[in-house]
């Protein structure tokens, strides 16, 4: 039987990192760590997360860059800021930003 995660956050979400400079849209989460262990230990030990949490998938994005993040649910908190993130892979999976949040493409019928 599968444990019951309940994450924090949802896709289309814009968020923070809490230590880092750099926000993001979540398109993606694992209701807990599954990256590899080199990946883990490469995080420096003051914040580095527990791994039964959920992680997120971001397009995430810093004043220099665009690139994809994997981030723990604790080090991340809202963006609530009404600017729009920027990352070129957004248009790929997010119709529109309302303002708060990305709106997924809805899903046709075949």
């Amino acid at each position: 039987m599968q444990k019951l995660v309940e994450a924090k956050f949802s896709i289309g979400n814009k968020v923070k990192h809490k230590f880092l400079n750099f926000r993001g849209v979540i398109f993606d989460l694992d209701p807990e760590f599954n990256n590899s262990e080199e990946w883990y230990q490469s995080i420096p030990e003051q914040i580095r997360p527990i791994k039964e949490q959920p992680f997120y998938h971001l397009f995430a994005e810093n004043n220099e860059i665009f690139y994809i993040a994997y981030v723990s649910e604790q080090n991340l908190v809202l963006d609530k800021s009404k600017k729009p993130c920027n990352h070129p892979a957004i248009k790929e999976i997010f119709e529109k930003f309302d303002g708060k949040n990305y709106i997924p493409f809805k899903k046709t019928k075949n």
